[in-house]
């Protein structure tokens, strides 16, 4: 593939910033997760309504149509599922004592999985403590039974299943990425990356940074990272914009691919999401120094195709089923209030027409 590009299409505000977001099959709704809540807007009119709460931000959504539901999670743990006709919560259930960093459902929509843990100082050299709670858990999206807890190193903050619905990855604050098989429990690979992980020698002496977003490629083989380059003062967020592309089935897994340098500026990435083709895939998240803050890249050879300098932060790339469009979704500051004590919108929904791809 050569070339790809993106035409902007219309665009809207929320009356808060979203952490991520879920279309709809038919593309035409976006499901929110926002800061004081969960919203269902129309793409087209722009109209939107506020279906649900949490206690704290919303931090994931995703839709259930075979159930005639959709769920959210947040920051308080909990996880809510929400009647698609009657917008009323119907069921909701506290997952973890922290906060669930990320969720994910599974293609075939029988499984959900969230994922936790707080980073706390385990020792002088400020190695994360093991987990208090299960860092990663499998549940059934019919009946919210949980099906399997498994461990991880704390925090754990991205999630996701394989294609074919028997496998689910988890990446955390250290750069670990863990597979299990949803099926048996089986841990089928565990790898480390030192890439993505920043240790403050000026202002933060802590580690910050990790995997912030994952995902398969296509044909389940492998599995791409997002995040940030390592940086001597994580503070300062200048990192470079990174994501690896790792053959997982290895033992031990090896990288294949990353960001090709010259191809990067700096800042953290945190969606990363291949087109319905399989032709490439788009990772975004904030700028810090550079040109863009959303890139394509081709999935034969990694190079970059195109890019867009949103000015906003990005927290989710999205594409319709036709891979005719794509949406992002996120946040531009958070304004003060004014004279009246009004706060502005500052919700960002972008809709994108894209070009070049083999259909």
């Amino acid at each position: 593939m050569e070339s790809v590009s993106f035409k902007l299409a219309s665009h809207f505000k929320l009356p808060t910033g979203l952490l991520s977001g879920a279309l709809s099959e038919d593309g035409s709704q976006l499901l929110a997760a926002c800061m004081d809540g969960v919203y269902q807007a129309e793409l087209e009119s722009k109209k939107y309504d506020k279906v649900a709460e949490h206690g704290s931000y919303v931090s994931s959504a995703a839709w259930l149509p075979v159930h005639g539901s959709y769920i959210s999670a947040g920051y308080d743990g909990v996880l809510k599922w929400i009647n698609a006709e009657s917008k009323q919560v119907q069921r909701e259930q506290k997952l973890h004592d922290f906060w669930s960093w990320d969720m994910a459902v599974s293609p075939d929509q029988s499984l959900i999985a969230s994922v936790t843990g707080q980073y706390l100082a385990g020792g002088y050299k400020y190695e994360p403590q093991p987990e208090r709670e299960p860092s990663v858990l499998i549940l059934s999206a019919e009946t919210g039974d949980i099906l399997h807890r498994f461990e991880h190193v704390p925090s754990v903050q991205a999630v996701a299943f394989s294609p074919d619905n028997q496998l689910v990855a988890a990446g955390n604050l250290m750069g670990e990425i863990r597979i299990w098989n949803c099926q048996t429990g089986e841990l089928v690979a565990n790898w480390t990356t030192l890439d993505f992980t920043s240790w403050g020698i000026i202002k933060s002496h802590c580690y910050l940074g990790g995997i912030f977003a994952l995902c398969f490629s296509p044909d389940g083989n492998e599995v791409l990272l997002a995040g940030m380059g390592p940086m001597h003062d994580p503070m300062a967020g200048n990192g470079r914009q990174l994501w690896q592309r790792w053959d997982w089935k290895q033992n031990p897994p090896v990288k294949r691919d990353e960001t090709h340098q010259n191809e990067s500026g700096e800042g953290l990435m945190e969606t990363i999401a291949f087109h319905p083709s399989g032709q490439f895939f788009v990772m975004g998240g904030r700028l810090r120094g550079g040109d863009w803050n959303v890139a394509a890249f081709a999935a034969e050879n990694g190079n970059r195709l195109a890019t867009l300098k949103t000015g906003y932060r990005v927290t989710e790339a999205l594409f319709s089923a036709d891979g005719k469009k794509m949406i992002l979704v996120g946040m531009q500051g958070q304004p003060g209030p004014d004279k009246e004590g009004n706060v502005g919108n500052f919700g960002r929904v972008e809709s994108y027409e894209i070009q070049g791809f083999a259909g």
